[in-house]
């Protein structure tokens, strides 16, 4: 057997408290065969599957016990370190996974020399020594984009994998932990992770000859109680930023010539200096000549104009952002009912590292009189709540033009793309969609929503309402039903 140096120095990492433990876990696996049944190979493939819908093929992945590589093989990554504390499993791992490379090293001792993109611990959580310590160590492997992906076995189905062991149908496993959600959660606080989603999958752990992956897509989402597995993401809590970030924020503008100059005169200027990036949108008023009028008698300010080139928000935002020079991108409407002024709650509320995407809010504090109508709110609300549910994360109001986001996250956004294409009109569920499949923390920032003084909404209530009926459906298709 090849023993590598990193290798060899794995015991004597391990704490003297979890080194009997450890050791009795190694003597076990090294007496396993490392070859699998037809039913754990099926399971890993669905696992894979879906590590699959997190996980983006330009990534780095560290698999935290990866036992003989069957997970590791099966997820597309631009590069694939695993570690187990086995040495049998370890080399098995490295004679079927020629494209990985394999550590001999515990857990709670991990020890190399880089950081990923991703760190995956899929079932093996509940055989740790100390499931905090291992935790914790992860940190020296991570970056502060990383994600950290684990799935653990539901507690419902202890009695019905006790009997699939005794089928032959699971191999035999040493006495386990058995973790629940709680006590997860609540050991990735101690040990400062912070959770983003929390999803249970798989209710039919075999193929079944495509019967299982039709019970998994459609039924899972309305029966999670029932789930096998529970998927939990989490990212690395973040300290402040070490200097301040340059902002651009992008202003579409469709006959709204009454409100540039208010535009330009209360939006703050944040961070390491604000260009405002006004898009035309085909106005039928004098909206482009109030731009080009107002950029002409501010020469100190960074103000860039264009016209759009194609139609619906979501166009103009794409190139506005095609121009912007900021590390910080944010979408401010030229109607200005969200007040310019608060800009500067969605800029702090990014640098501090408190969200990764930072969705305006208008359905926390009283608005104005007529700045929404009842129908619409009552539309917002139920959008909101569905979208929640979706992403699995907390979104009260998907419609809020106001967003905001790092440079580098919206141009990951924008390589992933294909996965949803072209399909909003909008703008926000783009966005929005994307940064839910990086996993990106996304966090609500209430303002208070002001009426109109100029010009009249570009929202028709009736044909956008079933635009976003449809948007719903396509987003459960892509995100939850898969």
């Amino acid at each position: 057997m090849n023993i590598t140096k990193t290798d060899r120095s794995m015991a004597g990492a391990e704490s003297t408290v979890n080194a009997p433990y450890l050791n009795q876990l190694r003597d076990w696996y090294n007496g396993q065969p490392t070859l699998l049944n037809w039913a754990s190979v099926s399971y890993r493939t669905i696992l894979a599957h879906y590590y699959g819908l997190l996980i983006q093929q330009d990534a780095s992945i560290l698999e935290i016990g990866c036992g003989s590589g069957e997970l590791l093989k099966r997820i597309s990554a631009r590069r694939k370190v695993g570690i187990d504390l086995s040495e049998k499993q370890v080399l098995a791992a490295r004679q079927q996974c020629p494209d990985a490379e394999f550590h001999i090293q515990a857990a709670e001792a991990v020890d190399l020399p880089e950081r990923f993109d991703f760190i995956i611990i899929s079932d093996t959580l509940n055989f740790s020594a100390d499931v905090q310590q291992v935790l914790e160590r992860l940190h020296a492997v991570s970056h502060p984009r990383t994600r950290l992906v684990i799935n653990y076995p539901s507690a419902m189905w202890r009695p019905i994998l006790a009997m699939a062991r005794l089928l032959g149908l699971k191999p035999i496993e040493p006495p386990s932990n058995w973790l629940a959600t709680s006590d997860i959660l609540g050991l990735m606080d101690l040990a400062d992770w912070s959770p983003l989603i929390v999803q249970p999958r798989i209710l039919c752990p075999i193929s079944a000859l495509g019967v299982g992956t039709a019970i998994n897509r459609w039924l899972c989402p309305l029966f999670s109680w029932f789930c096998l597995t529970v998927f939990c993401v989490a990212r690395p809590r973040r300290s402040n930023e070490t200097g301040p970030l340059s902002v651009s924020v992008v202003v579409p503008a469709r006959n709204e010539a009454g409100n540039i100059e208010a535009a330009v005169k209360r939006t703050p200027i944040m961070g390491a200096g604000t260009e405002l990036i006004f898009v035309e949108g085909h106005s039928i008023d004098n909206t482009w000549e109030e731009i080009e009028r107002i950029a002409r008698e501010n020469p100190t300010l960074k103000i860039k104009t264009l016209k759009q080139p194609g139609r619906g928000k979501g166009d103009a935002v794409r190139a506005g952002f095609a121009v912007a020079e900021g590390d910080l991108f944010m979408i401010l409407d030229a109607d200005l009912t969200v007040p310019p002024e608060e800009m500067q709650k969605f800029y702090d509320a990014v640098v501090s590292g408190r969200a990764e995407f930072a969705n305006g809010s208008r359905l926390v504090y009283p608005m104005e009189k007529s700045a929404m109508r009842f129908l619409n709110m009552c539309a917002n609300k139920t959008f909101g709540i569905l979208f929640t549910w979706i992403l699995g994360q907390s979104l009260k109001d998907t419609l809020c033009g106001t967003k905001v986001l790092r440079r580098a996250d919206y141009e990951r956004i924008a390589a992933n793309r294909d996965y949803f294409g072209d399909f909003d009109p909008f703008g926000d569920f783009d966005l929005l969609f994307g940064a839910a499949r990086l996993n990106m923390k996304i966090v609500d920032v209430p303002i208070r929503y002001r009426e109109r003084t100029y010009g009249s909404t570009n929202i028709h209530r009736w044909r956008h309402g079933w635009l976003l009926l449809r948007m719903v459906l396509f987003a459960a298709r892509k995100i939850k039903f898969v």
